[in-house]
Formats: structure tokens, C-alpha cells, sequence
């Protein structure tokens, strides 16, 4: 699996006050940072869209792009926010993401095919509630790759998050054992072989700063099982050592190629 870090956060801790300052410093120092630990791709939110949302993004797309060359998923629900971000990205950049809400489908869809880009196709229905049974999800993927074709994408730039629900959920762990056989299912439900994603913290959001070690260890669990069943990348926190290791072991273990130690 391919690690993504979910590090960049324009409205947490440092980089918020970076960001408000105008001052890429600490930016781009952070961006080196999930480098050096693992991430193979950086994903930039700025969080719930406002005045300014447009304008952080844009900051934080160049900031990065000038210290590193890993691709970046720019997050956001907004379609201004998203368009910033694609304007000033310079390299390989990621849409994150569309549904089938009709907002997403009329305004943010339609970048994708205009930068030329991949972007990522939550399964979430048009009143944006995940569902819960194998067969609306996979009738979800069929009807996002629908909408894609017809805006004018390619194929093989649709990728497909089927959305890890959280533990505090009352069915939140059956909804996420369906999950894996919902991306088990994606190559033969759009005939094709499909990239998917998936954000491994919303697993334990909800739960206080003291369960961490708990979080922790559920989250572990759960990445070789998300490996297993075929996912491609995993969103996660970089500076969680173990979890990069055991992504990489994953990956290499699943790994069409010769197995080498140097690879962990």
C-alpha cells in the first residue's frame, strides 16, 4: 500500500499560525519531515471552507511543491478551494474527492477533467450518507464512474474511496468488514482493475487523546486487512512509525516483484 501522509492541516497547531503569517517556513519543513518518514504522497487540507479557504490552499500547494516532488491530494469540499489548489500545483496532484451529490457532481467533477487529473470517487449517495450493504456501494462505484464518463474522464483516473466508518458507530465494524469485500468486488463490478484509497484514522475518530494506544493498535489490525483485500493507499499519519513499517511490509509482502528486506 502506498502511504499517504494526512499531516498537513492548515487549521492545526503551527502550520495554522504558518499559514496565517504568510510564512512557508514551517510549511515546508513539515512537508520534508513526512518525506523523510515514509509518505509517498502528501495530503493538503484546510478544513471546513471559508473567506480565506482558497487562498490557504493555494499558499500551502506552492509551499510544499517547492521543497519535494511527492504528489499531493488536494482536500477539499469546496470548488474554489479546489480550483486554487490546481491552479498553483505545479507537479502531480490528486483530487480528494466527489460523491454523488449534486453540488460535487456540477462543480468539482468537472476539474478534474479540465487539469487532467485523478480524482478520488467517495461511495457516498447523493444525500451524502454511506451506505451500508455490499450491493449500494457497489452500485455507487458503477453510477461515480458513470458520472465520470460522461464529464469526460478517463477511466483509469477515477479512483474509489469506500469509506472506512468509524468504531463508535453502532454497526461501524460490520460496515467495515462489508468494506473490504467491497474492494474485492471493484475490478469485477467496473471491469477494471481499480485504485482505492482509503483514510485509516476515520477508524477511531471520536475517541479521546487518552485512548491513543488503543487507537493505535486497532488501526494496525486492521492495515494488513485493508492490504489484503486489494487496497492501493492509505491516508495516514506519518510520525505513526509502525503503521508506515507495516504498510510497507504489507506491501511488500503482496508485491509482484522479488521480496527484499531493504524494502522495510
Amino acid at each position: 500500500m502506498l502511504v499517504i501522509a494526512d499531516n498537513v492541516q492548515a487549521n492545526h497547531g503551527a502550520i495554522q499560525k504558518a499559514v496565517q503569517r504568510g510564512d512557508p517556513g514551517p510549511v515546508q519543513s513539515l512537508a520534508r519531515r513526512t518525506e523523510a518518514a515514509g509518505a509517498r504522497m502528501l495530503d493538503i487540507s484546510v478544513g471546513p471552507p471559508g473567506r480565506d479557504g482558497a487562498q490557504k490552499m493555494a499558499f500551502l500547494v506552492e509551499a510544499i511543491q517547492s521543497v519535494t516532488d511527492l504528489p499531493v491530494l488536494i482536500d477539499a469540499a469546496d470548488a474554489d478551494v479546489m480550483a486554487a489548489g490546481l491552479e498553483a500545483n505545479r507537479k502531480t496532484a490528486v483530487h480528494n474527492g466527489f460523491s454523488l451529490e449534486p453540488r460535487k457532481l456540477e462543480a468539482i467533477l468537472p476539474l478534474a477533467v479540465r487539469h487532467d487529473t485523478d480524482i478520488i470517487g467517495y461511495l457516498i449517495d447523493e444525500r451524502s450518507q454511506p451506505p451500508a450493504s455490499l450491493e449500494d456501494r457497489l452500485r455507487i462505484a458503477v453510477e461515480l464512474e458513470h458520472a465520470a464518463q460522461s464529464a469526460g474522464l478517463r477511466d483509469e483516473s477515477l479512483m474509489i474511496d469506500p469509506f472506512i466508518a468509524p468504531l463508535i458507530w453502532e454497526d461501524g465494524h460490520r460496515r467495515n468488514a462489508t468494506l473490504l469485500e467491497v474492494v474485492r468486488r471493484l475490478p469485477e463490478a467496473l471491469d477494471r482493475p481499480v485504485k482505492t484509497v482509503v483514510g485509516l484514522s476515520n477508524l477511531t475518530s471520536g475517541r479521546a487523546a487518552s485512548d491513543r494506544d488503543r487507537k493505535r493498535t486497532v488501526e494496525l489490525a486492521f492495515l494488513p486487512m485493508l492490504a489484503a483485500a486489494g487496497v492501493t493507499m492509505v491516508m495516514l499519519n506519518v510520525f505513526h512509525a509502525e503503521a508506515v513499517r507495516l504498510a510497507r511490509a504489507c506491501e511488500s509482502l503482496l508485491s509482484q516483484k522479488v521480496f527484499a528486506w531493504e524494502t522495510l
